[in-house]
């Protein structure tokens, strides 16, 4: 197997995992939802990225790390679409 293969199941391991989580717990996405959209209120800074994942790990069964650098391709994929999700809300207002 490639590094990239390699690279590639541990990604979608991760986010089988995370998605089990959200399947065990729905109210960890209305809470995700929730603290996304008062941390986004002033800007999508990399701090304000930073606020939400730790309060997601404080508040949920999920766990970000709290140092941007060590979040994994699946924490930085579910910042990235609660972002984007909370930008489209806007948008529509």
């Amino acid at each position: 197997m490639s590094g990239s293969e390699i690279q590639k199941t541990r990604v979608i391991n991760e986010l089988r995992g995370f998605i089990r989580k959200l399947l065990q717990d729905p109210k960890i996405l209305e809470q995700s939802l929730t603290i996304a959209r008062q941390q986004l209120t002033e800007g999508s800074s990399a701090a304000a990225m930073a606020r939400i994942a730790n309060e997601i790990s404080d508040t949920t069964s999920v766990h970000i790390p709290e140092d941007p650098a060590e979040h994994s391709e699946a924490d930085k994929l579910f910042l990235e679409l609660l972002r984007e999700v909370v930008q489209e809300e806007q948008a529509l207002y």
